[in-house]
């Protein structure tokens, strides 16, 4: 009698048994155990009005992968931003970011969306060129030009850069802060949103 032919009469003993002691089988097969979800695609960025279908894939601690995008719970960190709905479509609602977050059980993934204006053509950041002391502050402002020649204020919701953070950095709100400067120095600043970035660049002077 072969190895096999062994192996498969001890499991059907086995499984009579289990049956007529009234135990069943289940507890022989475990299912995998969810470890991580993963919301895609990552980061994306979506036009106010526009949707984006968002996935979630699970990973298991046996390795395998399993998508679950209609499975799980769907939810958005600001509405007035961003919706989802139950199967994970994405609607942008007005400039800014949101954070969407896919939850099974327990365990959750999320990706932060960033919704720009419809139409966008240019971003125009004022004071186009200021001088401030060390350690001194101002506020840069960010308007958007849409088609057809209407505005919007992105000061809030665009990305700020500084060129050089020794001379002065910029929090997400426009707030610029120079640094202690030894010498008279400059720094560009730019404000982005989706993939129009303002030009030309605003120009910051800081003087000891």
């Amino acid at each position: 009698m072969s190895t096999l032919t062994r192996k498969l009469k001890f499991l059907g003993a086995c499984t009579v048994l289990l049956v007529l002691a009234g135990a069943g089988c289940n507890g022989f097969f475990v299912d995998p155990t969810l470890t991580t979800v993963t919301v895609g695609p990552a980061t994306p960025s979506i036009v106010t009005g526009n949707t984006q279908q968002m996935t979630a894939t699970g990973t298991f601690d046996d390795g395998s992968k399993k998508t679950l995008t209609t499975s799980v719970t769907w939810s958005t960190s600001d509405a007035t931003k961003a919706t989802i709905s139950a199967s994970g479509l994405v609607t942008g609602v007005a400039t800014g970011t949101a954070t969407i977050t896919a939850s099974s059980g327990t365990v959750t993934g999320s990706t932060a969306v960033t919704i720009t204006p419809a139409g966008l053509v240019s971003i125009t950041v004022s004071p186009s060129s200021i001088s401030i002391v060390s350690l001194g502050t101002v506020n840069f402002t960010a308007i958007g030009t849409l088609q057809g020649g209407g505005t919007v204020d992105l000061t809030n919701s665009a990305t700020w850069i500084s060129s050089d953070t020794n001379v002065a950095t910029i929090d997400n709100k426009g707030l610029a802060t120079a640094k202690t400067v030894a010498t008279t120095s400059t720094t560009n600043i730019t404000a982005s949103s989706g993939s129009i970035v303002s030009s030309p660049a605003a120009v910051l002077t800081v003087t000891p």
